[in-house]
């Protein structure tokens, strides 16, 4: 499974993708709104894990762009903003799952288990990505 990562905060982004290597995941990370978007719009990842303040383009901004375009890459926003509004929103504009920071990175991990098993069950590409043209 390949993984984005799109945090603007370098450690936790390096740290989360040194994690996701030791699980056995292949992941690229960036740290900049524009720079994720641009790698989002490739189609190679199975999965984004998204923080929504970032320079350039917000993360909600990526996110419903994507969404625009028909990509359908599940999406889990990793973010500091945990109100049950900010949820909402988050998961309005198209997110698959919502997690605040600081989160544990066992609960990080089980969600995307989760969210690989339920693109298995429902037959998608999720384990190839998913454009949908």
């Amino acid at each position: 499974m390949r993984i984005l990562v799109i945090e603007d905060e370098k450690p936790l982004a390096d740290a989360l993708t040194e994690i996701l290597r030791q699980n056995r995941y292949n992941v690229d990370a960036v740290y900049h709104g524009n720079h994720g978007l641009e790698y989002a719009r490739s189609g190679i990842y199975d999965l984004i894990l998204l923080d929504i303040m970032l320079p350039g383009i917000d993360g909600l901004s990526i996110l419903k762009t994507l969404r625009k375009e028909h990509i359908t890459t599940p999406v889990i926003i990793l973010t500091a903003k945990s109100e049950v509004s900010d949820i909402i929103t988050g998961l309005d504009a198209g997110s698959d799952d919502y997690l605040a920071k600081p989160f544990s990175t066992g609960e990080l991990l089980a969600r995307i288990r989760a969210l690989s098993r339920q693109g298995i069950q429902r037959g998608s590409s999720f384990l190839r990505g998913s454009v949908i043209s």
